[in-house]
């Protein structure tokens, strides 16, 4: 069983870990570098959250909100503790974070080859939206 707490920045090497072992991609010099990293621990719509077995970092999300939306973003666990519930124990408690804060409107962005996260976001009540296309604008690519 996972204990789900604030991750602090000095765990951020097991953070960058953790995303490389669930094969989520990372922008080291970009918006996951330690810098960034560090500003984003300070704000305060911006929570990481880990889940623990031990002191073993086994899951992980990013949880933000811009005062009218949450996101859930960087969800991972460690493949050896995957189709353990892990995952939805920590969108639960992202919303839980995400509610206190005010912000009834939760959503998250997959990737189109993602079937996995998917049928999980799927699973907790999250709806698809086919009509939506998503844009962004990189000042570099790096980020």
């Amino acid at each position: 069983m996972q204990t789900i707490r604030k991750i602090v920045f000095e765990e951020y090497d097991d953070l960058i870990k953790l995303w490389e072992k669930a094969g989520l991609s990372h922008r080291p010099r970009g918006r996951d570098s330690r810098e960034n990293i560090e500003r984003q621990f300070r704000e305060s719509n911006t929570i990481f959250l880990g889940g623990f077995e031990g002191s073993n970092l086994v899951s992980a999300a990013i949880v933000s909100h811009n005062g009218r939306k949450g996101w859930i973003n960087r969800l991972a666990v460690h493949p050896d503790h995957r189709r353990r519930h892990l995952a939805s124990e920590l969108i639960s408690a992202s919303e839980k974070w995400l509610l206190e804060h005010n912000i009834e409107i939760f959503a998250v962005l997959i990737e189109d080859d993602n079937e996995d996260s998917m049928k999980l976001f799927e699973k907790n009540n999250y709806r698809k939206h086919t009509e939506i296309i998503y844009f962004t604008k990189k000042l570099r690519e790096e980020v």
